[in-house]
């Protein structure tokens, strides 16, 4: 079965960065694009970042986040560097496969001081 696990969330103070984790089982890992989300109280979820089987990426905040992956450990990152309070929200990874997208549990970012 599809899994997504992410980690490293936790309490920054503005401009603080921090990185988070997807470990990624079920699936040939390699073979698939992979996504970040993010989702605050009250609001819609929105995509943050996304890299290609080759590396290529992209990214939704102003060149402020980085995602890479590993493909010999199935993981995705995604460095967050100069954090505003705004960025405040529960982080997904995902995976699009066989037309069904899958999501990991979430880890919460909180900015604030």
């Amino acid at each position: 079965q599809v899994q997504l696990v992410e980690s490293g969330g936790g309490l920054v103070q503005p401009g603080g960065s921090l990185r988070l984790s997807c470990a990624a089982s079920g699936f040939p890992f390699s073979t698939y694009a992979m996504s970040w989300y993010r989702q605050a109280p009250g609001k819609e979820r929105e995509w943050v970042a996304r890299i290609t089987t080759v590396g290529a990426n992209a990214d939704a905040v102003k060149g402020r986040f980085t995602i890479s992956r590993d493909n010999a450990k199935n993981t995705v990152y995604l460095q967050m560097n100069s954090l505003k309070p705004e960025d405040t929200a529960v982080y997904y990874c995902n995976v699009k496969l066989r037309g069904s997208d899958y999501w990991g549990q979430g880890t919460q970012v909180t900015v604030s001081s």
